[in-house]
């Protein structure tokens, strides 16, 4: 691979900002300083250090998110603030994006990646990953409500939602439930409870597929995943 590509691939920024680096001296190939940004590395044999630290390639990223309030579920924005502003700057530098999205004033699990065979298979239809949410709802949730819920309810504007499990986990005037969907239609967890005559208070996601939200994550945080989560993702591109 380039030199300057696999820099720019591993977070050190542009190609501008790459060829600034090596004019600098700051690049070395095995010990030997870099003049050329073209020179071709091979990366099972050659070390590289920028700064004296070893750079290490990797192809695809795959990052959990415990997503702030606040923050629209997009790689940039003239205007709101995105969840990539979430990250430090070597993250920023991968060309991540958020596979699905949440409104944004939903927090909770959103999966950041650069594969993008993964992102489709995550968000399509065809595959029904099952996306499970947390939620405080304005009014008593009942057992007719659960009904409706698993019948498939129709939204105001006509759109007749899929099937649905909701599990009652306290109702009162302020009920908690859990919800688990298979669809990702425009604020459809919060237009399902308005099609029974209710308002969403706080809505979280707390898992996607196979992957939970890891409980230890602060709010804005995130991490790479962890051995089993990567084995799931990389099992449905197989598995495809």
């Amino acid at each position: 691979m380039r030199l300057d590509k696999l820099l720019a691939k591993t977070g050190f920024g542009s190609r501008k900002n790459v060829k600034q680096l090596i004019r600098e001296k700051r690049v070395t190939i095995n010990d030997a300083i870099v003049r050329d940004p073209s020179q071709h590395v091979n990366l099972n044999a050659e070390k590289v250090l920028v700064d004296g630290a070893p750079v290490n390639y990797q192809e695809f990223y795959y990052l959990m998110l415990n997503k702030a309030p606040g923050y629209i579920s997009a790689t940039e924005d003239r205007v709101e603030k995105t969840v990539i502003d979430l990250l430090p700057q070597h993250y920023q530098a991968l060309k991540l994006f958020p596979v699905g999205r949440l409104d944004k004033d939903t927090e909770g699990l959103l999966l950041l990646t650069n594969d993008g065979e993964l992102g489709h298979i995550l968000t399509s239809p065809r595959q029904e990953i099952i996306k499970v949410y947390y939620a405080k709802i304005i009014g008593k949730v009942t057992e007719e409500d659960v009904e409706a819920f698993a019948k498939g309810l129709t939204l105001k504007d006509g759109y007749v939602a899929k099937p649905a499990q909701l599990k009652i986990k306290s109702a009162d005037e302020i009920s908690e439930i859990e919800v688990t969907i298979t669809e990702g239609k425009f604020h459809q967890v919060k237009r399902m409870f308005e099609a029974v005559g209710k308002e969403v208070q706080y809505l979280q996601r707390i898992k996607m597929g196979e992957i939970e939200l890891d409980r230890t994550l602060a709010i804005g945080d995130f991490r790479e995943l962890k051995e089993a989560e990567l084995a799931y993702c990389l099992g449905l591109k197989e598995g495809r």
